[in-house]
């Protein structure tokens, strides 16, 4: 989508959905994975949906990333993937949670280990 002075597209986000405001997977959240499943594209896909799985034919993104790359709202991507997923030409997956907390003990007798070692 070409865009104009100030970065916004020419084509709203609404139009990009086909109007549709909600994703049909309300579990699609914005770090949530997307993988393309490698199925064909249909001739009927809609240029929004067609675009989406160009960026995701290089690999995983999240829902936030491809919004990023298409310069879209995260929610007009939220259901450009969840119809995707819905056609069986994309995968999503959970966020990835995150780490655990760090043991502070653990990173002191390391620290003190290597410290030990350069002495030596």
């Amino acid at each position: 989508m070409t865009g104009r002075r100030g970065g916004r597209p020419l084509v709203p986000a609404y139009l990009s959905t086909g109007g549709v405001a909600r994703p049909s997977r309300p579990r699609l959240e914005r770090l949530s994975v997307l993988t393309g499943s490698g199925e064909p594209p249909p001739e009927d896909l809609p240029a929004a949906q067609l675009a989406l799985l160009d960026e995701l034919a290089g690999g995983s993104l999240t829902v936030v990333e491809a919004a990023a790359l298409l310069r879209l709202p995260v929610s007009a991507v939220r259901v450009l993937a969840a119809g995707l997923v819905d056609r069986n030409l994309a995968l999503a997956r959970a966020p990835i949670p995150p780490a655990e907390r760090f043991d502070p003990d653990l990173l002191k007798r390391v620290a003190d280990g290597l410290r030990d070692l350069k002495h030596n």
